[in-house]
């Protein structure tokens, strides 16, 4: 039986994976406020984005902690092809959950849908990535934890839902991505606590790249790319500022501006 740690690089990486969850959580809650405040294809675009922040967010905090996991007498590569196809699901089950609180109309009914089939993408994504781990030995699992995992995935997904849909305040939105962050750690490192490794010693070389190879460029695009969001949400104006803008004076259009003297119209005498 190899020993496995789950933290090689002490606190950097379970810090590190929490603070990408939260980023992620923060930007999904906050597009997902603004999607409910908006109609049409501004819905569906908020909608989007909130879908591919959760899901960034979670998949980097994921790759984010693996790049800790290190069991003796073997190294780790990963497959490629399973590895992006975790990402995909990541941002296509959350989509479905996010569209279906975004667009449902019996809101209760819609968090319970959206809440399980998220959870539900959350546990897939990180069982398809483990999946896609390359070492010398065999991997198993403890049944009873990893059913464990996806309960916190299911609870933690709804939990979020739940905040987007009742919270509005952005301190309020802070608090709660931050529970959801800690949330989604949880349920990662509980499903880690499922996994043990069986060692089989070989000089073979391991299919796939090393987490420095591929895992590490990745993750830093993706880090990238939630930080850019985060900067294009909050110079983005909420409804409210754009209204209070259409609404200010001298912001009406030139069909509903006033006519004055000399402006097309002779004053009269």
């Amino acid at each position: 039986m190899g020993h496995l740690d789950h933290a090689a690089y002490g606190w950097l990486t379970p810090a590190l994976s929490y603070v990408m969850a939260s980023i992620g959580a923060a930007l999904g809650l906050r597009c997902t406020v603004r999607a409910l405040a908006a109609t049409g294809t501004s819905r569906r675009n908020w909608l989007l984005t909130a879908a591919s922040a959760i899901g960034t967010g979670i998949w980097t905090m994921h790759f984010v902690a693996m790049l800790g996991f290190h069991v003796t007498g073997t190294e780790i590569h990963y497959n490629v092809p399973l590895t992006v196809l975790s990402l995909l699901v990541a941002m296509l089950v959350v989509g479905a959950g996010v569209f279906a609180v975004g667009y449902g109309k019996a809101r209760g009914r819609s968090l319970v849908l959206g809440g399980l089939t998220t959870g539900l993408g959350v546990a897939s994504m990180h069982y398809l990535g483990m999946a896609a781990l390359r070492l010398h030995g065999r991997i198993g699992y403890d049944p009873l934890t990893v059913g464990l995992s996806v309960a916190i995935a299911v609870v933690a997904a709804t939990a979020a839902l739940w905040a987007a849909l009742n919270i509005k305040s952005a301190a309020a939105v802070a608090v709660a991505s931050l529970v959801m962050g800690l949330a989604v750690s949880s349920m990662h490192y509980t499903g880690m606590l499922a996994v043990s490794v069986r060692v089989a010693p070989s000089d073979q070389a391991l299919p796939g790249a090393t987490a420095l190879q591929f895992i590490f460029p990745l993750a830093v695009g993706l880090g990238s790319y939630l930080f850019i969001t985060a900067a294009f949400v909050a110079l983005s104006p909420t409804a409210d500022e754009r209204a209070a803008t259409a609404s200010a004076p001298g912001a009406q259009g030139a069909a509903g501006a006033p006519v004055r003297p000399g402006q097309g119209a002779v004053p009269a005498r």
